[in-house]
């Protein structure tokens, strides 16, 4: 199988998409050269009138991507980091969101709005955020967060076939990262998450790049005599409840870890929903890990303080799972 970066995935997922259905198009700022790359070449095929430079108003941009889907296209919105997804909210919250509901679901909506999303590159609290849990929070809007270049390309393909809008969320730290990524057609379902390592005393639940701070913290923990199950997500909303669940039963103890903020962050949603659904399957209560709440810093050194790192999930397992193996002997 083909190993392929994080970006190329992107690219394949799109140019493939595009090929099988003429009524899938591109727009966006600067679309036609790419910034982050991932719409790079696209142009050259696709020509002028699927892949579309827009001027930058990204509630314009967001508003003509609705309109299209509206009226029959299947449009992706690259709107480059998911901060200025904050200039484009009243859109997707007040049409996007709401449309289908409002036509009595005789309209389909068929739009991925598409951007980098998270920090870890030092590039300041205007391109760091991360922003998921607002549109998690949005009724009829699917919220997507890959973690590997095999999971994005079969996401992104299942994005862009649905009939809902989706936002669509890249990690900005996780560009450069290979993988294995079959150049064959394959989707992965929305709304499934993947065992991305298994285990025994504790389930660890994250996204994006979280997942692999939670496989790094899981490797360290192993030489401890702790062994983590560590959920990848995938999608946020709908997410795999089902999964989760399943897991925490058979473990007991469970750590949710989310790039956002603490207050009504993601991983707040993951730890209600468990402690009310598998309470009596808790050995410790849910911890959850996020980043602390201020404004993502510049500085490399204050950014890593801020957004959790593999110690800060080391450090909440063992307030959990230690004492609970001790318990045992």
């Amino acid at each position: 199988m083909p190993r392929k970066s994080y970006i190329a995935a992107i690219q394949a997922a799109l140019s493939e998409e595009m090929r099988r259905d003429e009524s899938v198009m591109l727009i966006g700022e600067d679309v036609r050269i790419g910034v982050f790359a991932g719409t790079r070449g696209l142009h050259a095929e696709f020509g002028d009138a699927r892949v579309v430079d827009t001027p930058i108003s990204e509630l314009g941009v967001a508003g003509a991507g609705i309109g299209a889907a509206a009226t029959g296209l299947r449009p992706v919105v690259d709107l480059m980091f998911g901060t200025f997804l904050y200039l484009a909210f009243d859109q997707i919250a007040n049409q996007a969101a709401a449309m289908r509901y409002m036509f009595g679901g005789q309209a389909r909506l068929p739009v991925v709005f598409m951007t980098q999303n998270g920090g870890g590159i030092g590039a300041g609290p205007h391109h760091s955020q991360a922003v998921h849990p607002l549109f998690m929070h949005l009724p009829l809007i699917k919220v997507v967060m890959p973690s590997t270049p095999y999971d994005v390309k079969g996401l992104l393909k299942a994005a862009i076939r649905d009939d809902n809008p989706v936002v669509f969320l890249n990690h900005l730290a996780l560009g450069g990262q290979r993988g294995e990524v079959p150049d064959t057609d394959y989707l992965i379902p929305l709304g499934q998450a993947d065992i991305k390592r298994a285990g025994s005393d504790v389930t660890i639940v994250a996204a994006g790049l979280m997942v692999h701070h939670a496989l790094t913290a899981a490797t360290e923990l192993a030489a401890q005599g702790i062994e983590a199950e560590v959920i990848d997500l995938r999608t946020l909303k709908p997410w795999d409840e089902a999964t989760v669940l399943a897991s925490v039963a058979r473990t007991g103890c469970c750590v949710v870890v989310d790039e956002s903020y603490p207050v009504c962050g993601g991983a707040s949603e993951w730890a209600a929903c468990i402690s009310e659904h598998a309470f009596h399957h808790l050995k410790a209560p849910v911890q959850r890990v996020s980043s602390a709440h201020v404004p993502i810093p510049f500085s490399p050194v204050l950014e890593k303080m801020v957004i959790p790192q593999p110690a800060d999930i080391i450090a909440a397992v063992q307030r959990i799972a230690a004492p609970t193996m001790e318990a045992r002997k």
